[in-house]
């Protein structure tokens, strides 16, 4: 009994192709590897953020450590950046606080950028129907972040 010979694993067909300046193919640029690229570098930096502002805001107040009070006072809703503004400034005058929100601002981005790579992946595959589902979820999330307010 012979075995019927196995199919080649076929190529996506969205996916691209990255060149290499010798001409040779490199790897494929495939969307889910941009998109979890996305993803990793987005969760790295967002980490990367709020563990500088925790390192910044310790070193800057060692009384933290060691006095419950001077952590309460860090811990009270007050003293944090509410606006972007304030997340920029405190960020410039190297406050911890500051990086750590910038932190969180950048992962609560990431899933809208992931959203915005979809909307791009998707027009570059010409699929009109996830490119109008995707312009509407991203229209969504634009409107919803636009309207929402922080009391």
């Amino acid at each position: 009994m012979s075995e019927a010979p196995k199919p080649e694993p076929r190529r996506p067909e969205a996916a691209t192709v990255a060149v290499q300046d010798d001409g040779e193919d490199a790897s494929p640029l495939q969307p889910e590897l941009l998109i979890s690229d996305l993803l990793r570098y987005g969760v790295a930096a967002s980490l990367a953020l709020v563990t500088l502002g925790t390192v910044v805001t310790f070193f800057r107040h060692p009384d933290y450590l060691v006095s419950s009070e001077a952590l309460q006072r860090l811990t009270s809703p007050h003293p944090v950046p509410h606006t972007l503004g304030d997340v920029v400034a405190g960020a410039l005058a190297a406050r911890g606080q500051a990086f750590v929100m910038a932190g969180l601002l950048v992962m609560m981005a990431v899933p809208v950028m992931r959203v915005a790579l979809s909307l791009l992946i998707f027009r570059q595959q010409k699929d009109r129907l996830y490119v109008g589902i995707t312009a509407t979820v991203l229209a969504m999330l634009i409107l919803s972040f636009l309207l929402g307010a922080v009391h």
